[in-house]
């Protein structure tokens, strides 16, 4: 979309292409429908016209009900409080509803559900039942619709306010529902910060952290994760530039895209390993990429995200040069192989969407590219992507020659466009299942949509049967989709009384999956985690290892640094997944950690593994074991960088002490 980056290089020729070429845009359902036809799709899927202009102009975010319409937040209003084409809509940009009523795939009816300047090119909307959130800086904001008649019933209520980036592309993005019940969001780097809905003060997290806190550790862009209501915030991981939309699928894994500065083809998408630090700033100083340090890398699309200090999570896939936005997991059947269970995505930038399927890689994944829709198009700007309740996904495009640096080529409302597109396969007509949430077995069935807001309206049914719902759960357990068993793990542990008998049952299950998703389950829900991480401390998967080193940070338990010592001496040394692992593991704690893994291992620290846990150490004692390694005749020249660069994230006496002994060593 318009509020997008796009690199700097490729940003020029577009725009000036643009110019000339606006006036004879085409414009309209007919002209929508030309465009459709000249999309690239994958192999078994097609691409319709769902909506256009004149029903929506310029659609920023959007998501689908359980009745399969089409919510959408538009952007008329674009960089008004600032750019020359100042408000083109006067009474502030809308929410239109978009509803098909015939079912044949095209939308016949457009409602404006709310019109109003605090919702000017709003970046989110999640809708909830009766209850739509729309994230907009400086404000999330909760409208209701008590009666179902698709007009909002008021002005909407704050959820949190103070966040920063107004009428910027790096502000409050939207919220999506999550397996457990819970809300997940995120801002970009000028958002930075939550406050309450008041106004009065900081959001303060559940780690006891204000959500503002100058890299003490929180910094740059951030993802969340809350109650419905708000309350129980959690931080789950900072330092990223704008990370535009945030995707959650039915394990409880995060993932999202993140926007390089312009112009280094450093985009990248994120597996978000919960609490840890993503590198677009120095940890320490704050310091952009592009200041020199020790040992950076060669190239600059990784030199990015400060990949080469410890204490930075990797990267799951890093796609170049883009304008990364709405994304989402897909968990249906309809669309072929690739596109099931992985993450879908919109890059306005290359004008594609596409999938990132992911395969285990250590602790953490490695991932590919399959294209699903693209064009060479210059107005195809995907903004968004969702999935309706039969399959189908839709994609959101803001329809724009330009993209990026707070700039629209086109300036009018009277000639603004925007579409929806549609795609499945081929002749596949649109379908709203049936819902019956008036029984404790039709609300599970309703589990299985690969559409979130059918998912929110079974989660909460469900959970108003109680323990009613418990037989259907046990049988969705069973489903030998290990994603559905996962959706009936979270509710069942919801459920009073039923917690630890579900949390046990999934970490019995052969599924690694499953095994994470009951750790996460034991870690909400305040179950004794030592016992639960000591039942997996020696899990086969590294990935469930992985899982309990984030379960035991911040624990105040004395069994805490041994556990943390029985997963150190399970790393093979190689696995920078494992590595920030143990570092989130042991943050906090570090001295304790660091020495009972090395009692462990009778004291010895030159090994491949030993010294890869060194490196990443925050230990008192740390400082004097890098001097050994600096020192050793094993240690090669090419390694040295590597080692002097974890300096600078110690600090005290100890430091000073091994810098001096450094000082008046034989070598460099």
């Amino acid at each position: 979309m318009k509020a997008l980056r796009l690199s700097a290089i490729a940003w020029i020729p577009a725009l000036a292409a643009s110019l000339p070429a606006l006036a004879q845009h085409a414009h309209g359902p007919d002209a929508a429908r030309a465009a459709a036809a000249r999309m690239r799709v994958h192999p078994g899927v097609a691409v319709t016209v769902f909506a256009s202009e004149p029903d929506l102009v310029n659609p920023c975010n959007m998501d689908i009900d359980a009745s399969g319409r089409v919510w959408v937040t538009e952007g008329a209003n674009y960089r008004s409080t600032f750019q020359k084409w100042g408000k083109q809509r006067p009474g502030g940009d809308r929410i239109q509803v978009l509803i098909d009523s015939d079912l044949d795939g095209a939308s016949d009816k457009a409602v404006t559900f709310y019109q109003g300047e605090e919702v000017n090119a709003a970046l989110g909307i999640c809708v909830l039942g009766d209850r739509v959130i729309v994230s907009r800086s400086p404000d999330i904001l909760v409208f209701e619709d008590k009666n179902h008649d698709l007009k909002a019933d008021g002005p909407p209520r704050k959820l949190f306010t103070g966040i920063g980036g107004v009428d910027h592309d790096h502000g409050a993005h939207a919220f999506v529902f999550g397996p457990d019940g819970r809300l997940y969001f995120n801002v970009g780097n000028d958002g930075r910060q939550l406050k309450k809905a008041d106004g009065s003060g900081w959001v303060v997290d559940l780690d006891g952290r204000e959500t503002w806190s100058h890299r003490k550790p929180y910094q740059q862009g951030l993802v969340f994760r809350c109650n419905p209501d708000g309350s129980r915030v959690e931080t789950l991981g900072w330092n990223f530039r704008n990370n535009y939309e945030v995707a959650v699928d039915s394990f409880g894994t995060l993932w999202q895209s993140d926007n390089d500065d312009d112009g280094n083809r450093g985009v990248r998408i994120n597996f978000v390993m919960e609490f840890g630090n993503y590198g677009y700033a120095d940890e320490v100083t704050g310091a952009g990429w592009g200041s020199k340090r020790t040992g950076w890398e060669d190239d600059v699309p990784r030199r990015h995200w400060h990949l080469n200090d410890p204490g930075v999570v990797p990267n799951f896939v890093q796609t170049g040069g883009g304008s990364p936005t709405g994304i989402c997991v897909y968990e249906g059947d309809l669309l072929p192989e690739p596109f099931r269970n992985q993450p879908l995505h919109c890059d306005a930038g290359p004008r594609v969407v596409r999938a990132y399927p992911a395969t285990p890689d250590g602790a953490g994944y490695s991932g590919r590219i399959v294209d699903l829709v693209s064009a060479e198009d210059p107005w195809f700007r995907p903004s968004d992507v969702c999935v309706a309740p039969d399959g189908s996904v839709y994609i959101a495009d803001w329809n724009d020659s330009g993209v990026g640096g707070h700039y629209m080529a086109d300036q009018k409302l009277a000639t603004m466009t925007g579409r929806i597109y549609r795609v499945a396969p081929a002749g596949h007509r649109p379908v709203v299942p049936g819902l019956d949430l008036g029984s404790p077995a039709g609300a599970v069935a309703a589990l299985r949509s690969p559409n979130l807001a059918t998912r929110h309206l079974a989660w909460v049914a469900v959970q108003g049967f109680g323990m009613k719902a418990e037989p259907a759960l046990r049988k969705l357990w069973n489903d030998p989709n290990p994603r559905m068993a996962a959706r009936a793990i979270h509710a069942m542990a919801a459920l009073p009384g039923n917690t630890q008998r579900s949390v046990d049952a999934a970490l019995a299950s052969p599924s690694p999956d499953l095994r994470i998703t009951g750790l996460r389950m034991a870690r909400q829900h305040g179950l004794d985690v030592p016992r639960t991480v000591s039942r997996l401390v020696s899990d086969p998967s590294a990935q469930v290892r992985r899982e309990c080193l984030v379960a035991l940070r911040h624990l105040k338990s004395p069994e805490q640094p041994v556990l943390w010592a029985r997963l150190a001496d399970q790393h093979d040394g190689k696995d920078r997944w494992y590595t920030e692992a143990l570092g989130i593991g042991a943050d906090g704690n570090w001295d304790a950690c660091l020495a009972a893994f090395l009692q462990l291992r009778g004291g010895i620290w030159n090994t491949t593994s030993a010294r890869e846990v060194i490196w990443r150490s925050r230990a008192r004692e740390t400082p004097a074991l890098l001097v050994k390694i600096l020192k050793d005749p094993s240690t090669k020249e090419s390694e040295k960088n590597r080692f002097l660069r974890a300096f600078d994230f110690l600090s005290g006496a100890e430091k000073d002490a091994a810098l001096l002994q450094l000082l008046t060593a034989s070598h460099p």
